[in-house]
């Protein structure tokens, strides 16, 4: 199947698999915006989203997507390094109109895996695998407030978390006019707007997830809330 053994393929692979988890972080920030402005409002959301068997579908579905996207970059990695041979070892010069992230994506790519590491294991694990493992507390399995709460007035967690976001924001701001690229959407005229409708996207979706860090932890210090 040429989507799998052609170079172009895996490339159109990659691209679909990065929009939809686009799709789902503008879901997540707006979702988590909610907690912002009303706290039973946010919870009766995670209620909404919790081991329903709807919700389970959509995480095997979602954990599906970013295991696809990730094994596709690593062999897109790996093909490129073999393509290139011993000049990737030649000393050179950085090419002036080849973006930062593009030359680094696959070190984002590790951060952005570590922080999911660590996102999954402060809030999935107590909330979802909380009801669907037996025998494990679930007294705050729906209390999404209480795990944002407690998660975020640690300022350890707020600073890789933050981390985390600018890794995302590099990765999306070249992920995804680079997708429309592969997938024949960016032509001459549409080549510099795709680069700024992504700056500008994802900018406004990591500030949402931001906010609600720091936020957070600025009233566990005192000063509001």
């Amino acid at each position: 199947m040429w989507l799998c053994n052609s170079s172009i393929g895996r490339k159109v692979i990659m691209s679909v698999t990065g929009l939809a988890l686009i799709l789902f972080l503008t879901f997540h920030a707006c979702m988590n915006v909610v907690a912002l402005i009303n706290g039973d409002a946010y919870n009766m959301i995670c209620e909404m989203l919790g081991a329903n068997w709807y919700a389970v579908a959509a995480t095997c579905g979602l954990a599906a997507l970013v295991v696809i996207h990730i094994v596709y970059a690593f062999i897109l990695t790996i093909q490129n390094n073999r393509a290139r041979g011993n000049n990737k070892y030649a000393i050179t010069d950085k090419p002036e109109k080849v973006e930062w992230a593009s030359q680094n994506m696959l070190a984002l790519g590790v951060i952005i895996m570590l922080g999911m590491i660590l996102h999954l294991w402060n809030f999935w694990w107590n909330m979802m695998a909380a009801e669907l493992i037996p025998g494990m507390d679930t007294f705050y399995a729906t209390d999404g407030m209480h795990w944002i709460t407690e998660t975020f007035s640690n300022p350890v967690y707020v600073v890789l978390y933050l981390i985390w976001l600018c890794a995302i924001w590099f990765h999306l701001t070249h992920g995804m006019w680079s997708a429309m690229q592969t997938m024949g959407l960016s032509g001459r005229v549409w080549f510099n707007r795709w680069k700024l409708i992504g700056q500008i996207y994802s900018t406004i979706i990591m500030l949402m997830f931001a906010a609600v860090v720091v936020v957070k932890y600025i009233c566990s210090l005192g000063v509001c809330c």
